[in-house]
């Protein structure tokens, strides 16, 4: 396993790039992402590159059929666990096309329950999805943050140092008990023994 974070960048909004790179992170950009990456050293560049218009002159491209079951997107979180990487944050899957946003959601979905963690980055916020574990934040924490049960139930749920509480409470995916809830300047912790949880917090958050 590495230590570092994978950085995908894809080709939705993305007017907020700042990277602060180590030497084992690794950047994928993914089709018309690589505008957005091409300042920074990318590691890898994925796509069918329908919105890049062009295929990028970079030593590692792979490049997709346009017809395909996996995203782009999907590709490069695969090949950034095939690398051996855990953590994962996720610029450019948000905006644009609805469809595309929701499917990158999903993504989450699938590094949870591949015991790794995803944080798709928006304008404003950052969402991630944790399955049968938990989630800490800092006491400097500000803002509201949203718990919603992803996928049927999620039994087992406990939140801690925010402004409403639970424990050991059942979410169900059809409705939104878990919604803007408040940091409280101490620790929090969101944790779900059985199931997954979406959260959204805010984006100066650093969970």
């Amino acid at each position: 396993m590495k230590k570092g974070i994978c950085y995908i960048i894809g080709a939705g909004e993305c007017s907020r790039l700042l990277l602060q790179l180590k030497d084992e992170d690794y950047v994928i950009a993914v089709d018309g992402g690589y505008e957005y990456a091409k300042d920074y050293r990318i590691d890898l560049v994925v796509g069918d590159f329908d919105s890049l218009g062009y295929v990028p002159h970079h030593p590692n491209v792979i490049k997709l059929m346009p017809e395909k079951d996996d995203t782009d997107m999907l590709v490069a979180i695969k090949e950034g666990l095939e690398a051996g990487y855990k953590t994962f944050h996720i610029y450019g899957g948000c905006g644009g096309r609805m469809d595309h946003t929701i499917a990158n959601i999903q993504h989450l979905a699938y590094l949870a329950e591949r015991d790794a963690r995803g944080y798709l980055h928006d304008e404003e916020s950052i969402m991630t999805v944790i399955a049968d574990t938990k989630i800490s934040f800092p006491a400097d924490a500000a803002g509201y943050v949203s718990v919603f049960a992803y996928g049927n139930e999620a039994k087992g749920v406990d939140l801690s140092g925010l402004k409403y509480l639970l424990k050991n409470a059942t979410l169900d995916h059809s409705y939104p008990l878990g919604v803007s809830n408040e940091f409280m300047g101490k620790e929090a912790c969101v944790s779900v023994k059985e199931g997954k949880l979406l959260i959204v917090f805010p984006d100066s958050v650093h969970a």
